[in-house]
């Protein structure tokens, strides 16, 4: 299938289909295009407002035969209530936000093999090896930054990795040290975004895709306001 952008024709594909990783028994099969060149990021960011989800430098939408239970959702910046957040905010009132460039470091890699083999084991991402976490965060051809949260003592407590849009920001990976887990670090980090993308101007934080009958994505239902997008559009899902 081909499309046009700016002049330029753009090819996507899809999958072949396979095991779903949210939803037991079921089979996913996604439509993908590649991102380069000088118009990638106003690319990435179309296809964001069009449901679409970037790993390294492929733009990908679930296209699953009779399944539409992957819906991708975004939070409203305006209306985003952070009362509903003082406890979270208030455990993690010593931390420091650093944005980074999409650079790997030791100290992340450390954190993110704590975080996998705590939280994750024998999941997709469980054999993730140094050069594996290098592919996902360099391999970007748009705005892309690493989140860093430290504690006052300088320990890298928490990480996300976040494409800035047009009209937002996309989280594409979050991580944390799982010693750390009474502080509500994932919560806190998308909490944290809705505050940062205030401060940028932006409207929007997207959180890829929420899975109908996944208990695992079931959590961010929990922000509002909160859109999903369906075939007529972005459409509030959740307004407090």
């Amino acid at each position: 299938m081909n499309t046009f952008f700016l002049g330029a024709r753009s090819e996507f594909y899809v999958t072949a289909a396979s095991d779903c990783p949210y939803l037991e028994g079921k089979k996913e099969k996604k439509i993908f295009t590649f991102l380069g060149g000088d118009k990638a990021a106003e690319f990435n960011a179309l296809l964001s407002r069009r449901g679409f989800r970037r790993s390294q430098n492929i733009a990908y939408l679930p296209a699953c035969d009779g399944c539409n239970a992957c819906r991708p959702v975004r939070i409203v910046v305006e209306g985003f209530e952070d009362a509903r957040y003082k406890r979270t905010f208030k455990r993690n009132a010593d931390l420091n936000r650093t944005l980074t460039p999409a650079k790997v470091t030791e100290e992340q890699f450390s954190v993110l093999r704590d975080y996998l083999d705590s939280r994750h084991d024998g999941g997709g991402m469980h054999d993730m090896t140094v050069l594996d976490y290098q592919q996902m965060v360099e391999q970007t051809p748009v705005d892309t930054v690493i989140i860093e949260y430290r504690d006052e003592a300088g320990k890298l407590l928490a990480c996300a990795l976040s494409d800035r849009l047009e009209d937002g920001l996309s989280m594409v990976y979050s991580f944390f040290d799982p010693e750390a887990s009474k502080r509500s670090l994932g919560t806190f980090m998308i909490a944290d975004h809705v505050r940062l993308a205030g401060e940028l101007g932006l409207p929007y934080v997207y959180l890829g895709y929420w899975v109908d009958g996944s208990p695992k994505m079931d959590y961010k239902r929990n922000f509002a306001p909160l859109e999903v997008l369906s075939r007529d559009g972005w459409t509030v899902m959740r307004k407090r």
